[in-house]
Protein backbone atom coordinates (compact mmCIF):
# COMPACT_ATOMS: atom_id res chain seq x y z
CA UNK A 1 0.00 0.00 0.00
CA UNK A 2 1.05 3.44 -0.87
CA UNK A 3 0.43 6.17 2.10
CA UNK A 4 0.85 9.67 1.47
CA UNK A 5 1.09 11.42 4.64
CA UNK A 6 0.19 15.05 4.64
CA UNK A 7 0.74 18.01 7.21
CA UNK A 8 -1.72 20.94 7.74
CA UNK A 9 0.88 23.00 5.57
CA UNK A 10 -0.21 20.69 2.63
CA UNK A 11 -3.25 20.62 2.76
CA UNK A 12 -3.32 24.35 2.20
CA UNK A 13 -1.29 23.58 -0.46
CA UNK A 14 -3.68 21.54 -2.82
CA UNK A 15 -4.44 22.23 -6.42
CA UNK A 16 -6.22 20.71 -9.29
CA UNK A 17 -5.13 20.73 -13.34
CA UNK A 18 -7.12 19.30 -15.83
CA UNK A 19 -3.33 17.36 -17.19
CA UNK A 20 0.22 17.83 -17.35
CA UNK A 21 -0.08 17.95 -21.11
CA UNK A 22 0.36 15.70 -24.20
CA UNK A 23 3.63 13.57 -23.30
CA UNK A 24 1.44 12.73 -20.25
CA UNK A 25 -1.53 11.87 -21.80
CA UNK A 26 0.10 9.43 -24.14
CA UNK A 27 2.40 7.85 -21.73
CA UNK A 28 -0.86 6.75 -19.53
CA UNK A 29 -2.77 6.34 -22.75
CA UNK A 30 0.15 3.69 -24.19
CA UNK A 31 -0.74 1.99 -20.88
CA UNK A 32 -3.99 0.99 -21.71
CA UNK A 33 -3.07 -1.14 -25.08
CA UNK A 34 -2.37 -3.89 -23.03
CA UNK A 35 -5.84 -3.87 -21.18
CA UNK A 36 -9.28 -4.61 -22.57
CA UNK A 37 -10.91 -1.29 -23.12
CA UNK A 38 -14.66 -0.13 -23.96
CA UNK A 39 -15.69 -0.18 -27.62
CA UNK A 40 -16.01 3.37 -27.60
CA UNK A 41 -12.28 3.40 -27.88
CA UNK A 42 -11.23 0.78 -30.59
CA UNK A 43 -10.37 4.31 -33.15
CA UNK A 44 -7.73 5.62 -31.17
CA UNK A 45 -6.45 2.31 -29.94
CA UNK A 46 -5.92 1.16 -33.35
CA UNK A 47 -3.93 4.27 -34.12
CA UNK A 48 -1.52 4.08 -31.09
CA UNK A 49 -1.02 0.25 -32.35
CA UNK A 50 -0.27 1.35 -35.70
CA UNK A 51 2.76 3.51 -34.37
CA UNK A 52 4.37 0.28 -32.05
CA UNK A 53 4.40 -1.26 -35.28
CA UNK A 54 7.58 0.93 -36.44
CA UNK A 55 10.78 -0.17 -35.54
CA UNK A 56 12.24 2.32 -33.24
CA UNK A 57 13.91 2.45 -29.92
CA UNK A 58 10.86 3.19 -28.24
CA UNK A 59 8.85 0.78 -29.90
CA UNK A 60 11.37 -2.16 -29.10
CA UNK A 61 11.07 -0.84 -25.33
CA UNK A 62 7.29 -1.02 -25.38
CA UNK A 63 7.15 -4.42 -27.22
CA UNK A 64 10.29 -6.50 -25.23
CA UNK A 65 10.33 -9.87 -24.20
CA UNK A 66 6.68 -10.60 -25.98
CA UNK A 67 4.83 -8.19 -23.56
CA UNK A 68 2.25 -5.83 -25.74
CA UNK A 69 3.00 -2.80 -23.87
CA UNK A 70 5.27 -1.34 -20.40
CA UNK A 71 3.84 2.07 -20.10
CA UNK A 72 3.46 4.15 -17.95
CA UNK A 73 6.05 2.11 -16.07
CA UNK A 74 8.71 2.78 -18.32
CA UNK A 75 7.73 5.62 -19.12
CA UNK A 76 6.93 7.81 -15.97
CA UNK A 77 10.33 9.57 -16.06
CA UNK A 78 9.46 11.31 -19.10
CA UNK A 79 7.36 13.34 -16.50
CA UNK A 80 8.41 12.85 -13.57
CA UNK A 81 11.38 15.49 -12.35
CA UNK A 82 12.65 13.87 -9.12
CA UNK A 83 15.71 12.00 -8.33
CA UNK A 84 13.97 8.96 -7.65
CA UNK A 85 12.75 8.82 -11.83
CA UNK A 86 13.85 5.43 -12.64
CA UNK A 87 14.70 5.94 -16.53
CA UNK A 88 16.99 2.44 -16.74
CA UNK A 89 14.60 1.01 -18.78
CA UNK A 90 15.12 4.21 -21.62
CA UNK A 91 18.76 3.45 -20.84
CA UNK A 92 18.88 0.36 -21.46
CA UNK A 93 16.74 0.53 -24.79
CA UNK A 94 19.64 3.19 -25.99
CA UNK A 95 17.29 5.99 -26.14
CA UNK A 96 17.27 9.73 -24.34
CA UNK A 97 14.25 11.28 -22.44
CA UNK A 98 14.50 13.80 -25.22
CA UNK A 99 14.13 11.78 -28.07
CA UNK A 100 11.44 9.27 -25.93
CA UNK A 101 9.66 12.81 -25.42
CA UNK A 102 10.07 13.31 -29.53
CA UNK A 103 8.18 9.90 -30.40
CA UNK A 104 6.15 9.91 -27.61
CA UNK A 105 5.00 13.68 -29.42
CA UNK A 106 4.08 12.32 -32.66
CA UNK A 107 2.20 9.41 -31.51
CA UNK A 108 -0.02 12.19 -29.44
CA UNK A 109 -0.14 13.87 -32.74
CA UNK A 110 -1.36 11.41 -34.92
CA UNK A 111 -3.59 9.16 -32.38
CA UNK A 112 -4.89 11.31 -29.79
CA UNK A 113 -4.85 15.23 -30.61
CA UNK A 114 -7.90 14.59 -33.21
CA UNK A 115 -9.65 14.20 -29.63
CA UNK A 116 -7.49 16.67 -27.53
CA UNK A 117 -10.78 19.30 -27.50
CA UNK A 118 -12.78 16.56 -25.78
CA UNK A 119 -10.59 15.06 -24.06
CA UNK A 120 -9.48 18.15 -22.27
CA UNK A 121 -13.07 19.72 -21.82
CA UNK A 122 -14.12 16.34 -20.05
CA UNK A 123 -11.19 16.45 -18.09
CA UNK A 124 -11.03 20.36 -17.30
CA UNK A 125 -15.10 19.40 -15.94
CA UNK A 126 -13.49 16.76 -13.64
CA UNK A 127 -11.39 19.67 -12.25
CA UNK A 128 -14.33 22.35 -11.68
CA UNK A 129 -16.57 19.33 -10.25
CA UNK A 130 -13.68 18.66 -7.55
CA UNK A 131 -13.44 21.94 -7.05
CA UNK A 132 -17.30 22.82 -5.95
CA UNK A 133 -16.78 19.79 -3.88
CA UNK A 134 -13.87 20.78 -2.19
CA UNK A 135 -16.15 24.62 -1.83
CA UNK A 136 -18.79 22.69 -0.02
CA UNK A 137 -16.85 19.77 1.76
CA UNK A 138 -13.62 20.90 2.14
CA UNK A 139 -10.26 18.81 1.65
CA UNK A 140 -11.55 15.93 3.41
CA UNK A 141 -14.40 15.08 1.51
CA UNK A 142 -12.42 15.62 -1.77
CA UNK A 143 -9.88 13.19 -0.73
CA UNK A 144 -12.80 11.08 0.29
CA UNK A 145 -14.18 10.58 -3.24
CA UNK A 146 -11.32 10.28 -5.24
CA UNK A 147 -12.00 7.06 -6.16
CA UNK A 148 -13.71 4.09 -4.33
CA UNK A 149 -10.16 2.40 -3.96
CA UNK A 150 -8.50 5.34 -2.86
CA UNK A 151 -9.01 5.78 1.41
CA UNK A 152 -8.49 9.06 3.24
CA UNK A 153 -7.58 8.17 6.45
CA UNK A 154 -6.36 12.38 8.33
CA UNK A 155 -3.44 12.98 7.86
CA UNK A 156 -2.87 9.63 5.32
CA UNK A 157 -4.23 8.79 1.88
CA UNK A 158 -3.72 5.19 0.95
CA UNK A 159 -3.67 3.79 -2.81
CA UNK A 160 -3.40 0.38 -3.87
CA UNK A 161 0.26 0.45 -4.94
CA UNK A 162 3.42 -1.86 -4.27
CA UNK A 163 4.64 -0.51 -0.28
CA UNK A 164 5.77 2.86 0.26
CA UNK A 165 5.67 5.57 2.63
CA UNK A 166 5.63 9.41 1.06
CA UNK A 167 6.84 12.36 3.65
CA UNK A 168 4.75 15.99 1.31
CA UNK A 169 6.85 17.85 4.13
CA UNK A 170 5.31 21.14 3.50
CA UNK A 171 5.14 21.19 -0.51
CA UNK A 172 1.35 19.97 -0.97
CA UNK A 173 0.07 17.88 -3.53
CA UNK A 174 -1.53 18.78 -7.31
CA UNK A 175 -4.17 16.38 -8.47
CA UNK A 176 -4.62 15.00 -11.87
CA UNK A 177 -7.38 13.11 -13.62
CA UNK A 178 -6.57 10.53 -16.18
CA UNK A 179 -9.20 8.97 -18.55
CA UNK A 180 -6.39 5.98 -18.90
CA UNK A 181 -5.74 4.54 -15.68
CA UNK A 182 -7.79 1.05 -14.91
CA UNK A 183 -9.74 0.29 -12.20
CA UNK A 184 -6.67 -1.67 -10.56
CA UNK A 185 -4.82 1.02 -11.06
CA UNK A 186 -6.70 4.10 -9.51
CA UNK A 187 -3.82 6.19 -8.57
CA UNK A 188 -0.39 7.25 -9.65
CA UNK A 189 2.42 9.37 -7.93
CA UNK A 190 4.27 11.42 -9.35
CA UNK A 191 7.34 12.66 -7.71
CA UNK A 192 7.93 15.78 -9.24
CA UNK A 193 5.79 17.32 -11.84
CA UNK A 194 8.09 19.68 -14.77
CA UNK A 195 6.61 22.74 -13.91
CA UNK A 196 7.00 23.48 -9.82
CA UNK A 197 8.66 20.31 -8.58
CA UNK A 198 5.37 19.84 -7.45
CA UNK A 199 4.34 16.09 -6.54
CA UNK A 200 1.63 15.14 -8.60
CA UNK A 201 -0.86 12.83 -7.94
CA UNK A 202 -3.08 11.33 -11.27
CA UNK A 203 -6.11 9.84 -10.45
CA UNK A 204 -8.25 8.06 -12.83
CA UNK A 205 -11.41 9.66 -13.83
CA UNK A 206 -14.50 8.31 -13.72
CA UNK A 207 -15.14 6.91 -17.21
CA UNK A 208 -19.84 6.46 -16.72
CA UNK A 209 -19.52 10.34 -15.99
CA UNK A 210 -22.10 12.50 -18.41
CA UNK A 211 -19.32 13.92 -19.97
CA UNK A 212 -17.88 11.55 -21.11
CA UNK A 213 -20.33 10.26 -23.43
CA UNK A 214 -19.03 10.46 -26.91
CA UNK A 215 -15.84 11.26 -26.16
CA UNK A 216 -14.24 8.64 -28.03
CA UNK A 217 -17.13 9.20 -31.36
CA UNK A 218 -14.61 10.01 -34.85
CA UNK A 219 -13.32 13.30 -34.42
CA UNK A 220 -15.03 15.88 -34.68
CA UNK A 221 -14.04 18.28 -37.46
CA UNK A 222 -14.14 21.49 -35.63
CA UNK A 223 -10.80 20.10 -34.38
CA UNK A 224 -8.51 19.96 -37.33
CA UNK A 225 -10.27 23.23 -38.77
CA UNK A 226 -9.14 24.75 -35.95
CA UNK A 227 -5.62 23.72 -36.26
CA UNK A 228 -5.69 24.80 -39.72
CA UNK A 229 -7.17 28.31 -39.04
CA UNK A 230 -4.62 29.25 -36.58
CA UNK A 231 -2.05 26.51 -36.51
CA UNK A 232 -1.68 23.15 -34.85
CA UNK A 233 0.68 24.55 -31.54
CA UNK A 234 -1.32 27.91 -30.99
CA UNK A 235 -4.80 25.40 -31.15
CA UNK A 236 -3.01 23.11 -28.50
CA UNK A 237 -2.12 26.51 -26.51
CA UNK A 238 -5.73 27.96 -26.46
CA UNK A 239 -7.17 24.57 -25.35
CA UNK A 240 -4.61 24.29 -22.14
CA UNK A 241 -5.31 27.96 -21.66
CA UNK A 242 -9.05 26.90 -21.07
CA UNK A 243 -7.45 26.27 -17.84
CA UNK A 244 -4.87 28.85 -16.90
CA UNK A 245 -1.19 29.28 -16.62
CA UNK A 246 1.54 30.77 -16.87
CA UNK A 247 3.77 31.56 -19.85
CA UNK A 248 6.63 28.43 -18.60
CA UNK A 249 3.95 25.84 -17.42
CA UNK A 250 2.42 26.66 -20.88
CA UNK A 251 5.91 25.49 -22.76
CA UNK A 252 5.77 22.56 -20.27
CA UNK A 253 2.47 21.73 -21.45
CA UNK A 254 3.27 22.49 -25.39
CA UNK A 255 6.97 20.38 -25.20
CA UNK A 256 8.05 24.03 -26.49
CA UNK A 257 10.15 26.88 -24.99
CA UNK A 258 9.72 29.46 -23.28
CA UNK A 259 10.56 32.39 -25.84
CA UNK A 260 8.25 30.10 -28.34
CA UNK A 261 5.17 29.82 -25.77
CA UNK A 262 5.54 33.60 -25.47
CA UNK A 263 5.40 34.72 -28.68
CA UNK A 264 2.31 32.22 -29.47
CA UNK A 265 0.54 33.53 -26.69
CA UNK A 266 1.19 37.14 -27.84
CA UNK A 267 -0.59 36.12 -30.98
CA UNK A 268 -3.47 34.76 -29.61
CA UNK A 269 -3.89 38.00 -27.13
CA UNK A 270 -3.60 40.10 -30.16
CA UNK A 271 -6.61 38.28 -32.11
CA UNK A 272 -8.46 38.10 -28.80
CA UNK A 273 -8.69 35.29 -27.75
CA UNK A 274 -6.82 34.85 -24.37
CA UNK A 275 -6.02 38.03 -21.71
CA UNK A 276 -2.83 37.78 -19.49
CA UNK A 277 -2.52 39.37 -16.34
CA UNK A 278 0.32 40.39 -15.08
CA UNK A 279 1.95 40.07 -10.98
CA UNK A 280 4.96 41.55 -10.48
CA UNK A 281 7.17 38.70 -12.80
CA UNK A 282 4.79 36.33 -13.56
CA UNK A 283 2.42 36.43 -16.27
CA UNK A 284 -0.94 34.47 -16.32
CA UNK A 285 -2.94 33.67 -19.49
CA UNK A 286 -6.72 33.12 -19.62
CA UNK A 287 -9.28 32.35 -22.87
CA UNK A 288 -11.08 34.81 -23.41
CA UNK A 289 -15.58 34.48 -24.07
CA UNK A 290 -14.24 34.89 -28.22
CA UNK A 291 -11.61 31.82 -27.71
CA UNK A 292 -14.42 29.64 -25.62
CA UNK A 293 -16.62 30.18 -28.98
CA UNK A 294 -13.89 29.53 -30.96
CA UNK A 295 -12.90 26.32 -29.16
CA UNK A 296 -16.55 25.41 -29.40
CA UNK A 297 -16.63 25.00 -25.79
CA UNK A 298 -19.93 26.56 -23.77
CA UNK A 299 -18.88 29.33 -21.60
CA UNK A 300 -21.02 30.86 -18.69
CA UNK A 301 -19.73 34.43 -19.10
CA UNK A 302 -20.18 34.32 -22.91
CA UNK A 303 -23.66 32.71 -21.94
CA UNK A 304 -24.47 35.18 -19.54
CA UNK A 305 -23.04 38.17 -21.53
CA UNK A 306 -25.39 37.30 -24.51
CA UNK A 307 -28.84 37.26 -22.14
CA UNK A 308 -27.86 40.81 -20.86
CA UNK A 309 -27.35 42.05 -24.31
CA UNK A 310 -30.76 40.36 -25.75
CA UNK A 311 -32.14 42.42 -22.14
CA UNK A 312 -30.97 45.50 -22.88
CA UNK A 313 -31.72 45.71 -26.70
CA UNK A 314 -35.22 46.62 -26.51
CA UNK A 315 -33.97 49.65 -24.13
CA UNK A 316 -31.56 50.94 -26.82
CA UNK A 317 -33.70 50.70 -29.74
CA UNK A 318 -36.10 52.81 -27.61
CA UNK A 319 -33.61 55.12 -27.30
Amino acid sequence: MLRIHFTAQDLTRIRLRPTLGPVAETVFALGMLGRTGSASQVRWRNQLSWHLRRPTPLTQLLTAAQRRVQAPGDLLCLIDRSAAADDSALRSAGISRRDAATEITQVWRSALEPYASRMHARLAAECDARGRITMTGGVDRLFSTLHSRIAWKSPVMEIPAPPREVFLDGQGLLLVPSLFLSPHQPAVLIGAEPETGQPALVFAAPAGAPAAIGLWDSPADSSQALSALVGRTRAAALRALTSSCTTSQLAELLGISSAGASQHTAILRESGLITTLRNRNTVLHTVTPLGMALLGAPHTERAASGTEAKEKRPEIAAG
